[in-house]
């Protein structure tokens, strides 16, 4: 008969109890909310910056990070409640 390894791939020996990992000291909608701060900073310091014609679509880059990390926000907070 074959011993099962204990969950999570870990290299206990057999008969030690797991232990459950700490609580995270950061909430995830806390963290979403920093990211999308972080990129409308992004967008603003490209608004003020001169930029070449070719490189018009940079400022969608952060647009989609701010609309993504609204969805994001939005899935994190329908997930705690």
């Amino acid at each position: 008969m074959e011993q099962e390894e204990p969950r999570g791939g870990g290299h206990a020996a057999p008969g030690t109890p797991e232990v459950p990992p700490p609580p995270a000291p950061l909430r995830t909608a806390t963290l979403v909310r920093w990211g999308i701060l972080a990129w409308a900073l992004a967008l603003v310091v490209l608004l003020v910056l001169p930029r070449a014609d070719e490189r018009t679509w940079w400022v969608w880059v952060p647009v989609a990070g701010i609309v993504l990390g609204a969805l994001g926000y939005r899935a994190a907070r329908r997930m705690q409640g």
